[in-house]
């Protein structure tokens, strides 16, 4: 079993889209202004605009303002608004956008914070009035012109509405001690002031396909036990603030798809549609994790979709392995579902790209998350300007088996090499460069997954790094060297090798065990092929400690 880590850049491509349409509802479908029906291929840019904490590896407090706060106490005011200058420039860049459409998606979701685009409502000087920041909108400017040159749509997301739209605190920064969205009617007219506003600005850039105006609600209304919404029965405060935002939109925009979400992180529009739809331009938006990709875990979308002759849109989606991405894509596009995965980039292995973290910003994260003392010996600053300089996608670690799930794998059972191998003499073949491709054609693996809200939680890989599959892959401490462990029987990887002159080749294994008992084999040319044989599995006595058989 074998080790190192790699970085491989692949190209794929999709069937183009003509971004300089505006986008509209047709029954069920979304079209462009030829009558085509689009279909919206996504990503979002979580962490951008909106820090969340388990992006930051922040597991206490995630959300944004504490971390700012706690920020504050370690380099003072100034030293962290220079971070956040820093953050704000690296993390989106037109790189990554170029990078997103070279490797097959035709669309970015925007999860806005209002605090870029307005002052916080206890900020006014004069209650009522809105006061307008440049930042956020040049922002967005900038990454129209992105989507514009690459002939991509762009969604606009609330991910923050002002004072926070539910009790999951961290998705919209939210702070508990001051009025939510839901408590304070300054802050629903600063919402939809904020909408207008925004309406106001690209009421005809066509690169922009839609308007998500709330990102996941999630408060109970009618019973406060009901901390996310999931039972509401009626959801009027969410009903009549989003009819609001609509009518301000619509006073001067009558172009732009609007998108709605329900209640419960999106999903539940008990009572919201009962008066039925109140825009002829508008599309339903759900959001799906950690269940099966059955047609019954998009029963109740569909069921919306027939009853009111309405485009649905998979909003979010995401934090799961590549076989679980593979087939929740399938699923959706043979159900005529658009979708917006979940983030292009963080800490962690299962995104497109992934943020690399000093072990001083990793000291820094456990003292938040009261996980050890204040660190001593450590540059502060510098350890956090290094990680908002690592946001930058030049400094990013890429996975292309991801993508590859994402793009390739839901159209294709085929397997390509992850990286090429050429026999030659001494040529060493790590046991973590497997094949890309599906379950079962390009490795098979038992715990592929996490199917918590199914009732079958899971792991997926269980070393938590490298590689996205089900393969278990782990880090060897204090060396950046990899393996493959914790094999259950009957599991395997394939492996395609160049071999450049006909000969005879001897093949030796590195393994590692605790314990004697196990057995590894090794097939040629198919799984059902030429079988080379098998070897006993020694006890090395500890992990890691390698010995050769074969």
């Amino acid at each position: 079993m074998n080790k190192i880590a790699a970085l491989l850049f692949l190209v794929f491509t999709i069937t183009q889209l003509n971004a300089q349409d505006f986008l509209k509802a047709q029954g069920k479908k979304i079209i462009n202004v030829k009558g085509e029906n689009i279909l919206l291929r996504g990503i979002g840019l979580g962490g951008w605009m909106l820090q969340e904490g388990y992006m930051l590896g922040i597991n206490k407090e995630g959300q944004q303002y504490r971390i700012q706060q706690r920020m504050e106490e370690l380099i003072g005011k100034e030293k962290t608004q220079k971070f956040y200058k820093a953050w704000l420039a690296n993390h989106c860049t037109k790189a990554d956008i170029d990078s997103l459409k070279a490797w097959g998606f035709n669309s970015v979701r925007l999860p806005m914070h209002y605090n870029l685009y307005t002052l916080p409502v206890e900020e006014e000087k004069m209650p009522g009035r809105q006061t307008w920041i440049n930042k956020g909108f040049e922002m967005t400017d900038e990454l129209v012109k992105w989507c514009k040159a690459n002939n991509m749509y762009l969604i606009l997301d609330l991910h923050a509405a002002p004072g926070g739209q539910g009790n999951d605190n961290n998705i919209s920064d939210r702070n508990p001690s001051k009025p939510s969205l839901w408590n304070s009617e300054a802050n629903q007219q600063k919402t939809i002031a904020l909408w207008k506003k925004l309406a106001e600005r690209y009421k005809d850039e066509t690169t922009v396909a839609a308007y998500d105006i709330i990102n996941e609600p999630n408060w109970g209304f009618e019973d406060a036990n009901d901390k996310n919404g999931l039972n509401e029965k009626k959801n009027e405060p969410l009903e009549k603030l989003m009819r609001a935002i609509t009518t301000a939109i619509r006073s001067v925009d009558k172009n732009h798809l609007i998108i709605i979400e329900g209640n419960g992180w999106g999903n539940n529009y008990n009572g919201i549609l009962d008066d039925g739809l109140w825009d002829d331009n508008m599309a339903l938006s759900f959001h799906k994790y950690w269940n099966f990709n059955d047609q019954n875990s998009i029963a109740n979308i569909l069921k919306l979709r027939d009853q009111y002759n309405v485009p649905v849109w998979l909003g979010e989606t995401g934090e799961n392995s590549n076989l679980w991405f593979t087939q929740a894509i399938e699923l959706l596009e043979r159900n005529n579902i658009g979708w917006a995965w979940w983030p292009l980039k963080k800490l962690g292995h299962n995104n497109p790209l992934q943020i690399k973290a000093s072990d001083d910003y990793r000291k820094i994260v456990d003292y938040w998350n009261d996980k050890t003392k204040k660190p001593l010996q450590v540059d502060y600053y510098k350890a956090l300007m290094d990680f908002a300089n690592n946001s930058h996608i030049s400094k990013n670690i890429f996975h292309a088996d991801v993508v590859d799930a994402m793009i390739r794998q839901p159209f294709n059972n085929e397997t390509k090499p992850y990286t090429k191998h050429s026999i030659k003499k001494g040529v060493a073949i790590k046991a973590v460069d497997y094949d890309l491709g599906k379950n079962g054609f390009a490795y098979y693996d038992i715990d592929t997954a996490n199917y918590r809200v199914s009732g079958k939680p899971g792991v997926g890989n269980k070393g938590n790094t490298y590689r996205n599959d089900g393969v278990d892959i782990f880090k060897e401490e204090g060396k950046e060297e990899y393996y493959v462990g914790s094999f259950e029987a009957g599991e395997w990887m394939q492996y395609t090798i160049d071999v450049k002159e006909a000969g005879t080749y001897n093949v030796q294994l590195l393994v590692s065990s605790l314990n004697a008992g196990g057995a590894i084999s090794v097939s040629v040319n198919t799984r059902e092929g030429d079988f080379l044989g098998m070897a006993d599995i020694p006890s090395t006595g500890v992990e890691n400690k390698w010995r050769p058989v074969l």
